[in-house]
């Protein structure tokens, strides 16, 4: 098999392309024929050796990717469900940059009909974050309002999506005017962080405060977003990309000091005197939560099957490329979601 390899920290440089013997799948396991891969901008960050989770689990040297899609090689003893050649999506705890990956039975799941292996692809890891940030942390009711930062990207989208689904309004943050119209398809009220008052227009959006804040965007917006929470409300924080230099390929430490020290950090006497809260998740600690990743999938792939749930908006760049899509994600332009067609 060919993988991406990234043997120690660094800029797009360190993205090797190399080959490797083929996984086995042993009993419980499913090994795959990659012909996609999803792209996330935690797969920068691990590239920059700045992602707790992958020192712990991996170390160096280290394939990124959180998921794939392609058609089932083999399977292991006791393996019910799929067989070889059946089109499949797999979520990875890293390795998933690779034309072969073998994962646990419970980590497989079926293409949906009609969909493409990159909308397969680009499916788990957006849709999974948002489905814990709403559905297990803040459990929107009918008729929330919710704010998302970031709308256009691709868990961005998934927020607007699921959420809508969930019956709330939803007002999404874009930080050009291009994305405007990505983030109006996944059902947000938008507004442009350019001009003055950015905080002002949010509020005048739901002047009451939001019932839940979705915030990936760390120390810029963190404080406003504590701000414009309603009593009752909850911030959920997901990630802290305002402290990467964008398009650098390199981690700037002064900007990530800056940045650190620039987080607030959020007192309980305050949280319980104003009835707010905060909340916050890494998804790549919870693959263990098997029960999470069946239901999650399970009850979406429900909605996909009612016409409730569309495949996300991809753009597709060839495998070898990964440095390229790397990137482009690192630029903040991007909109939907990068895949690596194999």
């Amino acid at each position: 098999m060919n993988h991406i390899v990234v043997h120690r920290a660094g800029g797009y440089d360190r993205l090797r392309l190399e080959s490797a013997p083929d996984p086995q799948p042993g009993p419980g396991d499913v090994l795959i024929a990659v012909e996609a891969c999803g792209v996330n901008f935690a797969d920068c960050v691990v590239r920059m050796g700045l992602y707790a989770s992958a020192k712990l689990y991996v170390g160096w040297p280290i394939t990124p990717g959180f998921e794939v899609a392609g058609r089932v090689l083999a399977v292991g003893a006791d393996v019910q469900g799929v067989s070889p050649g059946d089109a499949v999506v797999a979520v990875t705890r890293f390795g998933g940059y690779a034309t072969r990956v073998c994962v646990p039975r419970v980590q497989v799941f079926a293409v949906p009909a009609g969909w493409t292996m990159a909308e397969a692809a680009a499916f788990p890891s957006v849709h999974l974050t948002a489905w814990w940030a709403l559905f297990e942390l803040a459990h929107p009711r009918p008729g929330a309002t919710l704010l998302v930062h970031s709308a256009a990207g691709g868990v961005g989208q998934a927020l607007c999506t699921l959420g809508r689904l969930a019956g709330a309004r939803v007002i999404g943050v874009v930080g050009h005017a291009d994305k405007i119209p990505a983030a109006r398809a996944a059902g947000a009220e938008v507004v442009e962080i350019g001009g003055p008052g950015l905080a002002a227009r949010l509020r005048a959006h739901a002047p009451g405060g939001y019932d839940v804040v979705l915030d990936a965007t760390g120390y810029e917006t963190l404080s406003m977003s504590w701000d414009l929470l309603a009593p009752g409300g909850k911030l959920v924080v997901y990630g802290f990309h305002s402290m990467f230099r964008r398009g650098a390929g390199r981690p700037s430490w002064p900007k990530l000091v800056w940045g650190f020290l620039r987080t607030p950090r959020f007192n309980p006497l305050d949280m319980t005197g104003q009835n707010k809260s905060v909340l916050a998740f890494n998804l790549s600690y919870l693959f263990d939560r098997t029960d999470f990743l069946t239901e999650a999938m399970g009850r979406m792939q429900a909605w996909i099957a009612e016409g409730r749930l569309g495949p996300p908006k991809v753009q597709v760049f060839p495998f070898a490329q990964v440095a390229d899509a790397h990137r482009a994600l690192e630029t903040g332009r991007t909109t939907g979601k990068l895949v690596l067609a194999v």
